[in-house]
């Protein structure tokens, strides 16, 4: 090792002289891979850290007991002040805000908070005006409220106007600019009101049976053991229907979906190294060419296959060593450099700073990406002999490293696999990325075998044409550009090409068959006493196409069989919350029931549960089984009867529990209704509605879907940055590519032009070479990404699969421009370049 140092260091040195000349690109290749890692992470450890530092803000208090369609007993509010020094009681639920009642009602769905005098707990709520919050509310000859400006703005209304919610009139006090408790701001179906409680007595929006969430906020004593407390309210809540959270989860779902998106952005990060991994072999396989007779030289002198690869090993582990350091200060930097923008545009807080943590994971995923692919290429190094000295030993030499290296190869990427699964939590996730990646990969280089085997056939029958029968010709060459053009654009396209099919897909699934599918209202909250005049007020409007409606109230299933629920059927879906639950006598028109029967009309014996057969699968269930449901407070013991198909996607009335009338016979609960008419009929409608029925709550699904679109939006354009990073790395190692073979192309063009070739006809050739490998390479991309995003689609999200074909025409014909402009960029030099330089230096 010590000779092998030496020599190193002197090669290297001799290298850092001519300024690091073939392995710019190598550098680049890992610095990027290593800095989109690293900045994803950092980013990422910025939102737990601010998540951290400011869950009580977003929780609204230190813990939080959550209650629906009610409030909590004398015993729940005793428990509650016992261990808090104060409770603070917020209701959340929607309504239909109404500007101008008097006159042309304008109607939109609002998020109402309504509060009492100690909220918020923590934190402070910023109005315009900058008035305290409880005068605002105080308002006077009418209650108070504010409201986000959005909502003032869609309305119309300053300052001081008249505002209606169900029944109650209320003076727009201020414009809410901040407010503390904001855990779910990154999805809503209508801008924010805060209103006091007191104040909707008389408004008909909180009657028995209407769906709202009560929220108690607790203001702990420092010191408070919260495993503790969560253990006990767990006990205390358990079989209420209650839900319990503290602090430290006080960005609920939205924390979720950013940690579950970083770990997604990590993975899509490594596929960027894969890409590079070509950059870095082919990098330092011309090295090792490059160096043939150095290494001849020293075998000559009786260096050992070991010192020679230990030499270069040393050589290439510091250069990659620095380019791995390069992508740690890019990717810890940037955030850093961009968090203004960054932190204004998340819907959570985020604390930038320097986190050692997902700086070291990027460190090991570049240190170990570096290593996988500079192996082969370091082996074959060993393999050379001192007869290159005299002829090209070189180019006969194994195709395949030796066993030990094979070995050391696949050490290598089970270590990688097996950091990548630890840090991302999703190891199948993992299993299947690496899968994909090596699929693309493995796939990308047989078809640039087929198209060099191609390209050979056919240059002998392209006589009239020189300059693609000259271009055929170089892709048919062995140890030509075909294989590292197609690898390094390949796999950059075929990520960026999957993302585009699914953000198609997910757009066309949401919006391309709404009018004919889904409704044009999801109406809640009408009371029992209101649905037969609804339905005779719908049934006598001619611009109303279908009306669905059904009683509703929301449970919980907390057990099956009579043991916890998540013992029996896990985390599945289901039971990560409150269910809506209907009931009928009889199967609603369409009903496909797959296993069991249905009740009697005059069944009223203990109570039955028809549950949705999909989710009944997953979650192991079977005839005969009692579920425990939980609903308000009380608990419900219903046998499965019968399991029935349930079909979300057409987007009218699903529910997962239906049960025998018996089983609710007494509960207050409300009706929910699906409208089904033309988009110029909604707003009449809306406001018929909203007038004869204050109290109902209207959410218009279009209005939902540009909601879930804006969602989808965001998360799409991370994944595309992701996606460009691994795409940008592509390109770079296709210039790397193009770079290499400059020299041959000199060579070439030396020779054309002695034998008469105009620079048009070369120039041509060369356009013609880089446009075909790139058509071949998006091509391959194009299927492989489209089998990507089918698998995601059809397997995944268990949805229908179309090609977008504006983004697959378009990741063509980025493939073919991409290289055509490397190409071009590489072949001016030669073609200026006089033959007889080059005819002489090659001798």
């Amino acid at each position: 090792m010590t000779i092998a140092a030496r020599l190193a260091w002197r090669e290297l040195r001799g290298g850092l002289k001519g300024g690091l000349r073939g392995f710019r690109i190598f550098l680049l290749c890992l610095a990027l891979g290593v800095g989109a890692i690293a900045a994803v992470g950092t980013i990422r450890a910025a939102i737990e850290a601010g998540i951290t530092q400011e869950g009580a803000r977003l929780l609204g208090g230190d813990a939080e007991a959550e209650l629906t369609y009610r409030f909590a007993t004398e015993d729940e509010r005793a428990w509650m002040t016992r261990h808090a020094t104060r409770v603070s009681e917020v209701v959340d639920f929607r309504s239909l805000a109404v500007a101008n009642p008097e006159g042309r009602a304008e109607r939109a769905l609002t998020q109402v908070r309504a509060v009492d005098d100690l909220y918020p707990l923590i934190g402070e709520v910023t109005l315009d005006p900058p008035i305290p919050l409880p005068r605002a509310l105080d308002g006077g000859r009418l209650p108070g409220l504010v409201m986000e400006r959005a909502l003032a703005d869609r309305l119309a209304l300053e300052v001081g106007d008249t505002v209606r919610l169900g029944t109650q009139d209320f003076t727009l006090s201020a414009i809410l600019l901040r407010y503390p408790d904001n855990s779910n701001a990154g999805f809503g179906l209508g801008p924010r009101t805060i209103v006091r409680t007191s104040a909707l007595a008389n408004s008909g929006l909180l009657a028995p049976g209407t769906l709202f969430d009560t929220l108690y906020r607790l203001d702990l004593p420092p010191g408070t053991d919260l495993d503790a407390l969560a253990r006990e309210a767990q006990v205390q809540w358990r079989d209420k229907g209650g839900r319990w959270r503290d602090a430290r989860d006080g960005a609920g779902g939205t924390q979720d979906v950013v940690e579950h998106l970083g770990r997604f952005l990590v993975l899509v990060g490594l596929s960027g190294l894969a890409v590079g991994g070509v950059g870095v072999s082919a990098a330092v396989g011309a090295y090792v060419a490059a160096k043939a007779e150095v290494i001849a030289t020293l075998r000559t002198l009786g260096a050992s296959r070991r010192t020679i690869f230990a030499s270069y090993l040393l050589q290439v582990g510091a250069l990659g060593l620095l380019g791995v350091l390069l992508g740690l200060v890019l990717g810890a930097g940037l955030p850093l450099l961009l968090a203004p923008w960054i932190g204004a545009r998340l819907p959570i807080p985020a604390a930038f700073a320097l986190y050692p943590g997902p700086l070291f994971e990027a460190l090991v995923y570049g240190t170990l990406a570096m290593l996988l692919f500079t192996l082969w290429p370091l082996a074959r190094a060993g393999d050379i002999r001192a007869a290159t000295l005299f002829r090209d030993a070189l180019a006969g030499g194994r195709r395949f490293p030796r066993p030990p290296y094979l070995l050391a190869t696949a050490l290598i990427l089970a270590a990688l696999l097996g950091t990548a699964s630890y840090y991302s939590g999703a190891w199948q996730l993992t299993l299947w990325t690496a899968t994909g990646i090596g699929g693309a990969l493995a796939l990308l280089t047989l078809a640039a075998l087929l198209a060099r085997t191609l390209a050979r056939r056919l240059s002998g029958r392209t006589r009239g044409r020189p300059a693609l029968r000259l271009a055929l010709g170089a892709i048919g060459t062995r140890g030509g550009e075909a294989v590292p053009v197609v690898l390094s654009l390949g796999l950059g396209l075929s990520v960026l090409a999957c993302v585009g099919q699914i953000d198609g897909n997910l757009r066309r699934a949401i919006t391309g068959d709404l009018p004919e599918v889904a409704p044009s209202y999801f109406v809640l909250d009408i009371q029992p006493d209101q649905i037969d005049d609804f339905r005779t007020r719908l049934a006598a409007n001619a611009a109303v196409d279908r009306v669905e409606a059904a009683p509703m109230l929301r449970g919980l299933i907390t057990r099956i069989n009579g043991r916890p629920a998540r013992e029996i059927a896990g985390d599945h879906w289901v039971l990560q919350g409150d269910r809506g639950i209907t009931t009928s006598a009889e199967p609603p028109p369409g009903t496909t029931i797959t296993a069991g029967k249905w009740w009697l009309p005059d069944y009223a014996g203990p109570p039955l549960v028809s549950f949705a057969a999909e989710a009944g699968a997953e979650m192991g269930l079977k005839l005969g089984d009692t579920l425990t449901v939980n609903v308000l407070g009380r608990d419900i013991d219903a046998k499965i009867a019968n399991f029935r198909e349930v079909d979300f996607q057409r987007a009218g009335l699903g529910f997962i529990l239906s049960l025998s009338p018996s089983a609710l016979a007494g509960a207050p609960y409300s009706w929910i209704a699906t409208i089904y008419t033309h988009e110029d009929a909604e707003g009449p409608l809306l406001r018929d509605l909203s007038t004869a029925y204050p109290n109902i709550t209207a959410v218009r699904v279009r209005d939902a879907v540009q909601e879930a679109q804006r969602i989808i939006e965001g998360v799409a354009a991370a994944i595309r940055v992701a996606a460009l990073a691994t795409l940008v790395t592509g390109v770079l190692v296709l210039i790397g590519a193009a770079a290499a073979g400059e020299r041959a192309r000199a060579w070439e063009a030396a020779i054309l032009k002695t034998l008469g070739a105009e620079r048009r006809l070369i120039l041509g050739s060369f356009a013609l070479r880089a446009a075909l490998l790139g058509l071949a390479a998006g091509v391959v991309a194009l299927a492989a990404g489209l089998l990507g995003a089918w698998a995601v689609m059809v397997l995944v999200m268990e949805a229908d699969f179309r090609v977008v074909w504006s983004n697959a025409l378009a990741i063509v014909a980025g493939g073919s421009l991409a290289t055509l402009l490397a190409g071009l960029l590489f072949a001016l030099r030669p073609l200026a370049v006089r033959p007889a330089r080059i005819l002489r230096a090659r001798e």
